[in-house]
């Protein structure tokens, strides 16, 4: 008999887990969250690192077998399709995120779903059933990582970026269940997926587009790896809890291998992971949202002397420091990674949609003068309630001095998008409109919408993905 690894744990549930097995909840969450991506997707184009991925991917050739979104009607190879999806995805971190663990799974999961359904000519039902259980095993591995004492993930603390890690295997599992693997070639295929599972990210704090390619990186290896598996490689039973395993090697033997195991196919993750509202750094959500409340309260930013962000202290390093850096982004996406530019786009951008869009976060706005005055004027601190609520929730307090002594102050304490404050289903589908808007036509938008939504209604993937292979050019297209 098969030694029951942790492994063997996550393949006999990926395996015996039917489609007709997952709650309604689960089923739906996945649904929705394939329009989210696919939206993010058609946004990212706007970005010159997503027109360098495609043309990459599109160089590579090989035998045609699935869509990359804005990519041209030829297909690319399933592997590649799953790199340049997942950078697209996660490039904009408007992609949805799980708590306590701090990871974004859909951003892996879906792109190596959806590349190695379209290979296979799997069904809508099969490839539901896929994301779901992969995004449970993504989850769960990152929860293993979950230090309870500190309220932090572990992997943060070594300096990993346990999205496109955990992300990897995850997403390797749901490949390979599309690829027909049994539970012992599921067990393979987490055992060479750990081998290729990495990211590290410095580039929060300082700069540096790679963390736009950690989960294209990890959606390629999850494909890759069940493919692998298929032509007859082998991995280690043990990889997980190994002396030398996955565990060791990035968590230095400090794990909870009960967040595997407990309740597993029983008690689902997937459906309380947070979509997000605005394309930013997922730590910086409360603090627009604070900024919003007190412009929306009168506050008048031309009047402001003196703001202070309360936030957790674990978040400062990510959205606060250096301070220097944070108070003056050079790029959109260094303002999507600053707790100082949050608030001054909620005192002076915003209105429309959800709130903030991604026309808030443009290079020219992370340097116009007048945000860049109030953001000199932001100080980041360790607030105790935040810190005390935290990772369960992003909290942030927002105090402001204006010019006329008056203190004005605003908690926010739980994120939009979660459980506590749930986007609605007409919020998800503004997000996917205004992410698609220009770029698809309204009778595709419709149509990508109709059919990710009823995905388990499809006979084949690629009719959810033809739409989206080929995108208007946006004129003035923005690089932020």
């Amino acid at each position: 008999m098969a030694e029951h690894t942790l492994a063997r744990h996550l393949a006999e549930f990926a395996a015996d887990t039917s489609y007709e097995a997952l709650p309604r909840e689960v089923d739906d969450s996945v649904r929705k969250r394939v329009v989210d991506v696919l939206g993010l997707c058609v946004a990212a184009h706007r970005l010159p690192t997503s027109a360098a991925i495609v043309e990459h991917v599109r160089e590579q050739g090989g035998l045609p077998r699935a869509t990359v979104v804005g990519g041209g009607p030829t297909r690319v190879p399933a592997p590649l399709a799953a790199l340049a999806n997942g950078v697209l995805a996660h490039s904009l971190d408007y992609d949805d995120t799980h708590l306590p663990s701090v990871l974004h799974p859909s951003a892996s999961v879906v792109p190596a779903a959806l590349a190695a359904a379209e290979s296979t000519g799997a069904d809508g039902r099969d490839t539901v059933r896929a994301i779901a259980v992969g995004l449970e095993v993504c989850v769960r591995l990152g929860m293993a990582g979950y230090d309870r004492e500190s309220g932090n993930s572990t992997f943060f603390e070594h300096g990993q970026h346990a999205t496109s890690i955990c992300g990897a295997l995850g997403g390797a599992v749901a490949a390979g269940l599309l690829l027909g693997l049994t539970t012992d070639g599921l067990v393979d295929v987490l055992g060479i997926t750990a081998s290729m599972a990495g990211g590290i990210i410095e580039a929060n704090r300082t700069g540096g587009t790679v963390k736009r390619l950690h989960c294209g990186l990890a959606a390629q290896s999850a494909v890759t790896a069940a493919q692998l598996v298929g032509r007859g490689f082998t991995g280690p039973p043990t990889v997980l809890e190994g002396r030398f395993g996955f565990f060791e090697a990035f968590l230095h033997g400090v794990y909870d291998p009960t967040a595997i195991t407990d309740g597993l196919g029983t008690e689902w993750a997937v459906p309380g992971i947070f979509f997000k509202p605005y394309p930013a750094n997922h730590f910086t959500h409360t603090a627009a949202d604070a900024a919003m409340a007190l412009r929306e309260q009168g506050l008048d930013p031309a009047r402001v002397e003196r703001l202070v962000l309360g936030v957790p202290a674990p978040v400062i390093r990510t959205i606060g420091q250096p301070i220097e850096r944070k108070r003056a982004p050079e790029t959109g996406y260094q303002a999507q990674f600053s707790g100082p530019y949050m608030v001054a786009a909620g005192l002076l951008g915003g209105g429309r949609g959800l709130g903030l869009g991604l026309d808030d976060f443009t290079d020219e706005l992370a340097r116009d003068p007048a945000r860049r005055e109030l953001m000199a004027k932001v100080e980041v601190v360790a607030d105790d309630t935040a810190t005390g609520i935290f990772p369960e929730q992003f909290p942030a307090v927002l105090t402001a001095h204006d010019i006329d002594g008056r203190v004005w102050r605003q908690e926010v304490l739980s994120n939009r998008g979660g459980p506590d404050r749930p986007l609605s289903d007409a919020e998800l589908a503004l997000k996917f409109r205004d992410n698609a808007a220009g770029r698809l036509s309204g009778t595709d938008i419709d149509l990508v919408m109709d059919r990710g939504l009823n995905l388990g209604a499809l006979d084949r993937i690629q009719d959810l993905l033809r739409p989206l292979a080929e995108l208007k050019t946006v004129a003035g297209g923005h690089h932020g």
